[in-house]
């Protein structure tokens, strides 16, 4: 692919820098929430009114969800990875929330899009795009996590709609989704693959509770989610009856790849070399240990990696192309990258990385950053689940080595 910056592209550029000026005021940044701290310093991932404001306009202008047909709420603009860059770039120069990141937008839509009805994607997408619907994704159970197979929540059809009755758990913003969409069986006879089927459900329907699961950090990001006679209209399953496996696997297939491209934001980077500038080891600045400075670098070159791989993969999406391998490689790349910059974070502090909160260097975004590493390299499958998909899905390696 050539990124190289043609006449056209500074004009258009200039266009969104315009557009940003006039529609994203100095008023509107300084309502930005404040970088968490398990994120070292993540993308704006707002959903205010003033966030919803900006998207309306900028996806009428064509600058966001430019993949997304018009009709469903998308920009509808033809695709040019230059101009995708370009938009990025501005958002972020602007600090500005572009495209919503997590479960709604970057996977339920695709799957939507690829496997949906008509009125499944008119009435989902556009509130999904703009931030005013929050998704989140049912398909780990007590006894079914990487077997995702052995799953046992179960869907029953009575008086034309299904009834749900089962145990979701490490469900991640359960507490504060307004839907999710769940793998569950309704066939229980057939083949553990065969009898899935994958359902839309409202989160405030009645016999749903959520329960948070309380982190080591002290967060609560992931919830139990308890089934008990739900009632779900048969409008809400995506794809045929018993074919929820195939819908699935569509769907984790757009969850690895986002994951790989956007659990590593450019600005994580930023924030370790922020951190090793305002740290001290061994009576000098951190980023002055030629240690520090070789991992910086090595993650620099990863960090260039995993963004010009990201581009590549939206360029085959767009272009209706299989991934392949291409595809497989990209959440495990992503995480294991997440996790050696926490790592770095931590060196960098040393034993203040024993400390918390306001006692700790930098309000403790080292030690939270660590440990949430760990939830990001199993999310999505672990990255040992993730190293035999790759060897033996995309490879074609055996299962076990032959003697």
């Amino acid at each position: 692919m050539d990124l190289r910056s043609r006449p056209e592209d500074e004009a258009f550029r200039l266009e969104v820098r315009g557009f940003l000026r006039q529609h994203w005021s100095d008023d509107d940044r300084r309502h930005n929430p404040p970088p968490r701290p398990t994120w070292l310093l993540a993308p704006v991932n707002r959903r205010d009114a003033a966030a919803v404001r900006l998207r309306t306009e900028a996806i009428a202008r064509g600058y966001l969800y430019r993949h997304v047909p018009q009709r469903y709420g998308g920009g509808g603009a033809p695709w040019d990875p230059a101009k995708e860059a370009i938009i990025a770039e501005e958002f972020e120069r602007a600090e500005a929330p572009a495209e919503l990141i997590g479960n709604g937008p970057n996977v339920l839509v695709p799957t939507l899009l690829e496997c949906g009805t008509e009125e499944q994607k008119q009435r989902f997408i556009r509130h999904v795009l703009l931030g005013t619907e929050y998704w989140c994704q049912g398909y780990s159970e007590p006894e079914a996590g990487s077997d995702l197979a052995a799953l046992r929540t179960r869907a029953v059809l009575e008086d034309g709609a299904w009834t749900v009755t089962g145990h979701k758990i490490w469900t991640s913003m359960a507490d504060v989704s307004d839907w999710m969409f769940a793998l569950v069986r309704t066939e229980p006879a057939a083949p553990r693959h065969k009898g899935l089927s994958y359902l839309l459900i409202d989160m405030t329907a009645p016999g749903i509770s959520v329960r948070p699961l309380v982190q080591m950090n002290g967060e609560h990001e992931f919830s139990e989610v308890f089934l008990d006679n739900v009632r779900v209209p048969l409008a809400n399953m995506v794809g045929p009856r018993g074919a929820g496996w195939a819908v699935s696997m569509s769907a984790l297939k757009h969850e690895r790849q986002f994951a790989g491209a956007t659990l590593v934001h450019p600005r994580m980077l930023d924030g370790v070399v922020a951190l090793a500038r305002a740290s001290r080891r061994r009576g000098r600045p951190a980023i002055e240990d030629p240690v520090i400075r070789d991992r910086l670098v090595a993650l620099q070159a990863r960090m260039y990696a995993n963004s010009y791989h990201a581009y590549r993969l939206t360029t085959m999406g767009r272009r209706a192309e299989e991934p392949g391998v291409a595809g497989m490689v990209a959440k495990l790349y992503g995480s294991t990258l997440a996790y050696e910059l926490a790592k770095l974070a931590m060196d960098i502090v040393a034993d203040g990385g024993m400390l918390w909160a306001e006692c700790a260097p930098a309000g403790g975004i080292a030690p939270n950053s660590y440990m949430q590493a760990f939830g990001v390299l199993a999310g999505g499958g672990t990255a040992n689940i993730q190293r035999n998909v790759i060897a033996e899905r995309g490879l074609g390696l055996p299962r076990r080595p032959t003697r």
